[in-house]
């Protein structure tokens, strides 16, 4: 098991709700506004998961004048990615078990009495 660190990616990704800006941000920049509405929570509980994200590297933030505009960043997702593809062979052969059982041919379909 490893360690768990102040700005690990690992702790950022593991809320719904930062998954879920960091799948609005995805499609492209937003302001801080924005990513708080589909919440329905105040600004500030939302700032917390995005200073979070920030400390993790997995966003940028920009202001310009008053307006905080986010960007995802993702480099971080690198390490993640990284530590899934060691479970792809688990998968695999997961699949493959699907696969056979999935092919075997269907036995006699009969009336139940």
């Amino acid at each position: 098991m490893r360690p768990r660190q102040e700005h690990d990616v690992f702790h950022a990704i593991a809320h719904p709700a930062r998954r879920t800006i960091l799948g609005m941000l995805r499609q492209g920049e937003r302001q801080a506004g924005e990513l708080a509405e589909p919440f329905g929570k105040s600004f500030s509980a939302i700032s917390q998961h995005l200073r979070i994200l920030k400390d993790a590297e997995l966003v940028c933030e920009t202001r310009v004048g008053r307006r905080r505009i986010y960007r995802i960043s993702s480099q971080p997702l690198r390490e993640v990615w990284s530590w899934a593809e060691e479970f792809q062979g688990l998968w695999n052969a997961n699949l493959d078990v699907l696969e056979r059982h999935l092919d075997r041919p269907a036995g006699p379909v009969g009336r139940r009495t």
